[in-house]
């Protein structure tokens, strides 16, 4: 196989994925039906992580095509099948269930709970896992900005427009602005409107970046600096009971 470089939903680990970490079984469909041709192909992949070792199992059905080259050359290792992949119709993530991230406890749960939601809901319902995303969003803001007393969620962005970089804002307006979430983001935060599978998932990797940009990144920095505050203090501490023994002799 080619080796694959893979990020584990479980650890966060990054690793490159080879034959010893990685399985999968194929199965083809060629009896007549309505449908053609399918191939129902189910994907393995440990964590090499020795801390982990859990597995990430997920199921995609392929529209399959008849491989000519199978006849031309049935030995070759590369065209033994006699029907290949020929487009993705669905796909299924077994474990974990959804393609969401694992952040730190510290995240206030109210909004990883509404994240993985709107994760795992991403495929079966977009509307609802936009609405959860938006939802999430505005609990950021409300939590992390401390912006209270704001009629809506356009009100609450706007809020907040001087208070962080530029380009975060700009990115956050935009999403606003796409299809009709952007019509409809002003207005209640639990109303269902139409919205495609990529808008959902935009929305989703907005929040990924912002969770990561005001949550982690701040508590990685003062998780920094307490550490240099602590060398310093034991430094005089340390210089303080010197001075003591000195004095004493």
């Amino acid at each position: 196989m080619t080796k694959f470089r893979w990020i584990c939903p479980f650890c966060n680990h990054s690793a490159t994925i080879s034959d010893d970490d990685y399985h999968v079984d194929r199965t083809t469909l060629t009896i007549d039906n309505i449908m053609g041709p399918q191939i129902l192909i189910s994907e393995f992949v440990v964590c090499p992580n020795p801390d982990c070792r859990k597995y990430n199992l997920s199921i995609s059905l392929w529209k399959a095509k008849y491989n000519i080259s199978s006849d031309q050359y049935p030995q070759d290792k590369y065209t033994r099948y006699k029907y290949t992949q020929d487009k993705l119709l669905r796909k299924w993530n077994l474990i974990p269930p959804s393609e969401a991230k694992t952040f730190p406890n510290y995240i206030p749960k109210a909004i990883i709970d509404d994240y993985k939601e709107a994760c795992l809901i991403r495929d079966l319902s977009s509307k609802a896992s936009a609405t959860l995303s938006r939802r999430c969003l505005q609990t950021m803001i409300r939590d992390f900005w401390k912006v209270k007393g704001k009629r809506n969620l356009k009100e609450e962005i706007e809020a907040i427009k001087d208070i962080i970089d530029p380009l975060t804002w700009k990115a956050i307006g935009a999403v606003r602005n796409i299809g009709n979430i952007g019509a409809h983001m002003e207005e209640d935060i639990n109303l269902i409107v139409d919205v495609e599978p990529n808008e959902a998932k935009l929305l989703i990797e907005l929040i990924e970046t912002l969770i990561k940009e005001w949550y982690v990144n701040k508590h990685e920095r003062e998780e920094r600096l307490k550490k240099i505050v602590q060398v310093s203090d034991k430094k005089d501490i340390k210089k303080s009971t010197q001075l003591k023994n000195r004095n004493k002799n």
